[in-house]
């Protein structure tokens, strides 16, 4: 299973206190040496609206880039992809909201009209031989409309992979899933994307975040988004909470014998460095409850 860590981005981006730059590359630097092997490390959102996730290209331009290590920045409009295109990502994720009413807070744009942006940035992410992730965000709910229809969800998948998408991210902004609607949206998503890569990006909100991300590794799931410490949340949603915990992901997929290649142990440390800085923010509980057993099974 491969494990996205969105912690330097997602995790940071709804926390009252601003990391700085510095702060930014050393987090990265310790997911990227704990053996953490794609990891968004960026956002490209217009600091006025999205503060701590200013000066992208100055954390990009610090950052060690040890080899086998896939650096990705997520985007919401051509601007965003420009910026992206002029530094050394390895990959360009970018967002279609499945609701009106959230898409125009988001990224102030309809869903079609994200779906163009993607369209006419996807040739440019693709020559520039970047990976290229479509992001489908609040498809299993939304904050302001209420649920959102998998066909939907599905169909706007499917317009990503028509555009370019070399893969699929279905996520849970809000924390609202549950493991049946994991495979309702898997199944549809699969029946329009052909054999194109499908992953998960879960929010724990609920406490439903490890089942649905058991749920989405049943069904075929290849990524799965994770945050370290737990930390994450969405600036544009109300009540917004972390992701699932990155320690947690990878203590319960170890101990199902599915490979994955961060360090628990590393990991663990790190979530305490991160204590230092957030105390009150850290939302993941292997860090504090131990792994068990010490050792992954064989």
């Amino acid at each position: 299973m491969n494990i996205c860590e969105v912690g330097p981005r997602d995790g940071l981006q709804n926390l009252k206190r601003l990391f700085t730059v510095d702060e930014r590359i050393e987090l990265i630097n310790r997911l990227s040496s704990a053996g953490v092997t794609r990891i968004e490390a960026v956002s490209f959102a217009n600091p006025k609206r999205v503060p701590q996730m200013a000066d992208a290209e100055d954390v990009l331009a610090g950052i060690d880039r040890p080899p086998g290590v896939d650096f990705a920045g997520l985007v919401m409009n051509e601007r965003g992809a420009e910026r992206a295109l002029a530094t050394k990502l390895q990959e360009i994720r970018i967002v279609v909201v499945a609701s009106e009413t959230f898409s125009q807070r988001n990224q102030a744009a309809s869903i079609e009209q994200a779906i163009d942006v993607f369209r006419r940035v996807a040739d440019n992410v693709k020559s520039s031989g970047r990976r290229l992730t479509g992001v489908v965000a609040a498809a299993f709910g939304c904050p302001f409309e209420g649920l959102v229809a998998p066909e939907l969800v599905a169909r706007i998948s499917g317009q990503l992979v028509e555009a370019g998408a070399d893969e699929v991210i279905l996520a849970d902004t809000i924390g609202v899933g549950v493991p049946t609607q994991v495979e309702t949206l898997f199944e549809l998503t699969r029946a329009r994307t052909a054999d194109t890569p499908i992953g998960f990006h879960f929010h724990n909100t609920r406490n439903t975040g490890l089942a649905n991300a058991y749920a989405g590794w049943r069904c075929g799931a290849t990524i799965l988004d994770s945050s370290i410490g737990g930390l994450g949340g969405c600036p544009f949603a109300p009540a917004a909470t972390g992701n699932i915990a990155t320690e947690d992901l990878v203590h319960m997929l170890r101990n199902m014998n599915v490979s994955v290649s961060p360090d628990l142990k590393q990991l663990i440390e790190h979530v305490g460095w991160l204590r230092q800085l957030v105390p009150g923010d850290i939302a993941g509980q292997l860090a504090d409850a131990g792994a068990f057993p010490e050792s992954a099974h064989a």
